[in-house]
């Protein structure tokens, strides 16, 4: 999943790039528009992310020649409270936008959700997720681990299909409630607690004796690469 960062800030874009690196996104930075426009166009890459804010051509003017050119997936960063830009950037084709300053997280999910719904993702194009010994295959609701198929409830393959499509990254019991169950965590509510346990005793464990599904302290939970 090549992503394009598009921003005259070379310590944010670096941040950013790095931090995507690491979610396994492949990153292309240009800190200047015209460098943007044409790593843009020139077909490499599955998505743009770009700052509204930029000397010399703005970024609402990038995106313009973009949408001229292409049907690239682009990202808006805009300025916290700035309506203005961002009603003008999404009326001009931009798929969706984030606010400045901005967590590399959110910006990772928001790709990924872009990504998946327009058909460009690692995920849409083979079928399937790989991360070590676990295979899923969102489409047929299927779970392999170590080649073997493994039977989860409905409730089970959700969450670990969320978990795994942010591997080596802690996700909380609210976002997996939200996305694993289809509704907000509750006070007192061990459901996720419950059904992640039962997937860990399915999945067995990895050959140090690890699960691949390890609890973060405060943070949640993460399915970790091997």
């Amino acid at each position: 999943m090549d992503v394009l960062l598009i921003d005259d800030d070379a310590a944010l874009t670096g941040l950013l790039a790095d931090y995507l690196r690491l979610d396994g996104f492949a990153v292309g930075v240009a800190n200047d528009p015209a460098t943007g426009v044409q790593a843009a166009l020139s077909g490499r890459y599955a998505i743009a992310v770009l700052d509204v804010m930029m000397p010399g051509l703005s970024g609402v003017e990038v995106l313009r020649q973009i949408r001229a050119a292409g049907d690239l997936p682009v990202l808006m960063l805009t300025a916290r409270g700035d309506d203005l830009d961002r009603i003008l950037g999404l009326e001009l084709g931009a798929d969706d936008y984030v606010a400045k300053p901005c967590q590399p997280r959110e910006l990772a999910a928001r790709l990924r959700a872009i990504l998946r719904r327009t058909g460009r993702s690692a995920e849409a194009a083979d079928g399937a997720l790989v991360i070590g010994a676990l295979c899923i295959r969102p489409a047929q609701r299927v779970v392999e681990w170590q080649g073997e198929r493994v039977a989860l409830t409905s409730s089970e393959f959700s969450l670990l299909l969320s978990l795994a499509r942010q591997p080596g990254i802690p996700v909380s019991k609210e976002v997996l409630a939200q996305e694993g169950l289809g509704r907000p965590l509750a006070r007192f509510d061990r459901s996720v607690d419950v059904h992640l346990s039962s997937i860990r005793q399915k999945l067995g464990v990895l050959p140090d004796g690890r699960s691949c599904i390890q609890t973060v302290y405060r943070r949640g939970y993460q399915l970790i690469r091997e």
